[in-house]
Formats: structure tokens, C-alpha cells, sequence
């Protein structure tokens, strides 16, 4: 039976890489509870920026730049091709600098276009800007990462699914606030919606500095402490468990590793060694135990300290990760869910619009706004249920969840696409029943990602983080070039998410052969 007290009690913690084994969501006192709120409030704050501008985009924003259908379709998947090239940079970024200054550097980085809303004036001003407001996308993959760095695998994916559903929550919180800012400006302080909408963009970029600052100040890189030493606390705390005279292996490249007695001064050591984290016997009153830690087996440790390590990754290191069939597994299944949740999102208040036109701008938004904000409940069910089952079939139960559920949002796809719904029930329920397995197949497949790889998760995450992007690109060229014609996309993505799945199922969930991860 679930424990409600785990929610705010101290977590017992990994002995190694001192990971918690629980969430405390509701305790931000807590180290843990504290990196898990500023996680998901920090992605929340930047997805609500990032898709600040369709909820206006279609009716305000249009008539007052003179946009063509076209010219918004441009607009949003120029706003994702940003987003893509952000997350292959911030996955290495991860890995070199740590995910919370990487966090912060996309928010920052990210708040200064949002400010700057208010000085376009033509569709080229729009693409131009759109474009750098997609660096807060970017921050997806240090919000997964820097979960993962904190919380151990039996409560990864639930910890990720929470985090990513949370944060992407900010996707239907925005057709909420954006209209309501808008609107409050018009009605009480009398601006004209020519000014209104630009300066309805300098509450989210306040809420984005706000923030990056406290993320900063409120939390450390790993539960070790700086990034830098991550290495030498994995050493420190083998050694104070008695794991004596061992050598344990770090895939990638080690420049700050420990020094040890048996070490050169003068740095002559091998390559090899360069690779290596050294272990020296330790007398027996040197042994010493931490609060709240749980009891793994010595072999476990070992295992742990081995794989799953975060390494500064080299180009001729990474690009074995990259192009390994089981990074390609995550890409293919988070090309389909989060691609199609991005591009759906983009045009959802048009297609409610295009049905139901008495909804209007607000009525659409707010309907529309429920596929982001369901996002709360359905993504951490993914990754619950990836948790559940791992505790059972292990890894590959995580990966046949991901498939399956992709099958199933395939057929509700293809359902909308065929039946193109002009009853509202019908269209609500169907578009929910959709989002369920599509939003907790976002979560299932988060919830596999630490597995693969861990040695470099930053790279995977970052890999899978920017097929999403690319997923929602290809998705938005498909609606842009079938016009307002949205039925008939839906059923094609459907076909194309069925069909992508089927065709990466067959592949193992983890390399064999690889230290940690199981």
C-alpha cells in the first residue's frame, strides 16, 4: 500500500551516487523536493513562453501583422526548429556542465526574446523572433536530466514523467493565461489589442528570470553537491562502505577523476588510467554509514559507480551513443508522441474553431487547453506504470509499454482523422482518450531513457528531446501544406506513429553487454 508520508519525510537515498529511492514533492526544504519543484516549475514557466503565441497567434496576432495561414504555419514550425537544434546542444551541455546551469542558460537565454514581443511589426520580425523563443524548449533535456541525477531507478520514470508532465502542463496553461492577460488589458486598463498582446508577453518573461535566479541560488548541481566532484563522491562513498581495492571502470572521458597514493604527481599516468577511479584499502573504523540510506549489495555498488556515471563525453564518444540502435528506439517513440502533442497543440484552437465556430478565440482556447493541462494527470501515469512494471518484467516491459501505448494513440488518431467530429462531446471525449496514451507514452518513454546509456544520459536525453522537436516539425509541414484540412493530418500521423513503433519494437531495450542501467 502507497505511503502518503513519503510525499514530505527525508528519502532514503542510493549509498553511491546518493539518488533518492522516493519523491518528497511536497517538501522543498528538502534537497530533493526542492531540485524536484524547481525541475518541473522551471520547464513549466518556460513551455507556457514557448507556446505563448498561439493562443493569440490566429486571430490577434494575425489581423494585426496582416498574416496569411501560411505565415502562422511558418511561424510555429520555425519556433520547433529552434527547439530541435537547442536540444542537441543541451543534452552534451548536460553532460560537460551540469543540468542546472544548463537549465538556467536556456531560461535566461530564452527570456530575452519573450521580452522583446513587442517590437514585431511583420511577418519576418515574427519568424525572427519565434525562432529565439524556441530556445526555452531547449530546456526539456536539463529538466529530465537533472530528475535523473537525483532520483534512482526504482522512482526515475515517475520522477521524470512528473517533472515533463508538469512542465508541459505550461503548454495548456498558456491558452488559459495569454487570452486572460490579453483580455485584462483591453477591458481594464483600456490598451488598444494592437498594444495589448505585445505587452501581454512581459508577465512570462518576468516569470522566467524569477525563476533561473532561484534555481540558481536554491539548488545544487547533483545530490553530492558540485558538478565537478561527482566523480570523486562516488570514490568517497564506495570507500566509506569498505569497497577496498577495486578499480572501477568510467566509459568516457575522465579529466577530474580522484588522485589516489598509487597516482603519479606528475600526471604520467597511462590513458587508461585516466579512465579509472582508484579504490585504496580502507581500515575497518574508517567504514561509516548515512542516514536514509538504503541496503544494495556491494556488487550493486560496484555496478552502480561503474555505468552510470554521467562522463564528460568526447565527438568520437558520443557518436557511438548517438547512432546506437537503442538511442534510436527512444528517438522513434518520442518522434511520434511529443512531436505529435507539439504540432497538435499548435493547431488544436484552429481545428475547435474551424468545428464549433461559436467557441471563438477564448471559448476554442480554453477547450484546447485542456489537451496541455491533462498533461498534469496522463504523462506521470506513463510513468508510473513504466515504474510498475520495471519492478516485474524489468527494462523490456518499459520498452513494450511505450509501443503499446503508441498503438493505441495510433488508432484514437485515426478515429478523430476519419470521423472529423462536429459534436462536441464526441470531439472532447475523443481528443482526451487520445491524449491519455499519447501523454503518458511521453512519460513511459522517459522512464526508460536513464536506462540507456546512463553513462551518457545527457546525450540520450538530448537525442530524444530533439526527435520529439523533429517530430512536431515534420507533423507541422504535414498541417501546413493540407491548410485547414486537420482531420485528414490526424489520421495520417496516427498511421505514421503506428507504424514507426512496429518497426523499433524488435529491438533490446539496452545495449548487451552494458554495466548499469538493469
Amino acid at each position: 500500500m502507497f505511503d502518503l508520508t513519503v510525499l514530505w519525510k527525508a528519502p532514503d537515498v542510493n549509498p553511491v551516487n546518493r539518488k533518492a529511492r522516493s519523491i518528497p514533492g511536497l517538501n522543498p526544504f528538502n534537497v530533493y523536493g526542492r531540485v524536484f519543484f524547481f525541475s518541473w516549475f522551471g520547464f513549466m514557466i518556460a513551455f507556457w513562453s514557448w507556446y505563448a503565441f498561439p493562443p493569440l497567434l490566429y486571430e490577434t496576432i494575425a489581423k494585426d501583422l496582416g498574416l496569411s495561414q501560411n505565415d502562422v504555419a511558418n511561424s510555429n514550425i520555425v519556433s520547433l526548429t529552434a527547439t530541435l537544434l537547442i536540444r542537441l546542444v543541451a543534452g552534451p551541455a548536460c553532460d560537460r556542465f551540469g543540468p542546472r546551469l544548463t537549465f538556467a542558460g536556456c531560461l535566461l537565454a530564452g527570456a530575452i526574446p519573450t521580452a522583446l514581443a513587442g517590437a514585431v511589426y511583420n511577418v519576418e520580425g515574427l519568424l525572427a523572433l519565434r525562432f529565439f523563443v524556441g530556445i526555452l524548449g531547449g530546456s526539456f533535456v536539463p529538466c529530465q536530466v537533472w530528475s535523473t541525477g537525483f532520483f534512482d531507478k526504482n522512482i526515475v520514470g515517475t520522477a521524470n514523467a512528473l517533472t515533463g508532465g508538469f512542465g508541459n502542463a505550461g503548454g495548456g496553461i498558456t491558452y488559459f493565461l495569454m487570452p486572460a492577460i490579453f483580455d485584462s488589458l483591453v477591458a481594464d486598463r483600456g490598451l488598444t489589442a494592437h498594444v495589448a498582446w505585445r505587452v501581454t508577453f512581459i508577465v512570462p518573461f518576468i516569470c522566467i528570470v524569477t525563476t533561473a535566479i532561484a534555481m540558481l541560488i536554491c539548488c545544487p548541481d547533483t545530490p553530492t553537491g558540485k558538478w565537478s566532484d561527482r566523480h570523486l563522491a562516488v570514490q568517497q562513498n564506495l570507500v566509506s562502505h569498505g569497497i577496498s581495492g577495486a578499480v572501477v571502470d568510467v566509459p568516457g572521458e575522465l579529466t577530474d577523476r580522484a588522485t589516489t597514493g598509487t597516482d603519479s604527481p606528475s600526471g604520467s599516468g597511462s590513458a587508461n588510467d585516466e579512465k579509472k577511479l582508484g579504490f585504496e584499502a580502507v581500515e575497518p573504523k574508517q567504514v561509516r554509514g548515512f542516514a536514509h540510506e538504503a541496503h544494495i549489495g556491494e556488487q550493486q555498488m560496484l555496478d552502480t559507480a561503474r555505468g552510470e556515471v554521467v562522463v564528460k563525453p568526447s565527438f568520437r564518444e558520443a557518436l557511438p551513443v548517438v547512432f546506437s540502435p537503442q538511442t534510436l528506439v527512444q528517438a522513434g517513440g518520442y518522434f511520434c508522441s511529443f512531436g505529435g502533442e507539439l504540432a497538435i497543440n499548435s493547431i488544436l484552437g484552429a481545428y475547435y474553431v474551424k468545428n464549433f465556430p461559436a467557441l471563438k478565440q477564448r471559448g476554442s482556447g480554453n477547450w484546447a487547453a485542456m489537451f496541455g493541462l491533462l498533461n498534469v494527470v496522463f504523462r506521470p501515469l506513463g510513468g508510473v506504470f513504466s515504474d510498475l512494471i520495471y519492478q516485474r518484467t524489468g527494462v523490456w516491459g518499459k520498452k513494450f509499454l511505450i509501443h503499446g501505448v503508441a498503438v493505441i494513440t495510433g488508432v484514437f488518431l485515426i478515429a478523430i482523422g476519419l470521423t472529423d467530429p462536429k459534436n462536441q462531446h464526441t470531439m472532447f471525449g475523443l481528443v482526451a482518450g487520445m491524449a491519455f496514451f499519447l501523454e503518458s507514452g511521453n512519460g513511459a518513454n522517459f522512464g526508460l531513457v536513464p536506462h540507456v546509456h546512463p553513462h551518457a544520459n545527457g546525450i540520450v536525453s538530448g537525442c530524444t528531446g530533439a526527435a520529439g522537436n523533429l517530430g512536431g516539425i515534420v507533423f507541422a509541414i504535414i498541417f501546413r501544406y493540407n491548410h485547414k484540412d486537420y482531420a485528414k493530418v490526424f489520421w495520417i500521423i496516427g498511421v505514421m506513429t503506428i507504424a514507426i513503433n512496429l518497426s523499433l519494437s524488435w529491438i533490446r531495450p539496452i545495449p548487451k553487454g552494458q554495466i548499469g542501467g538493469h
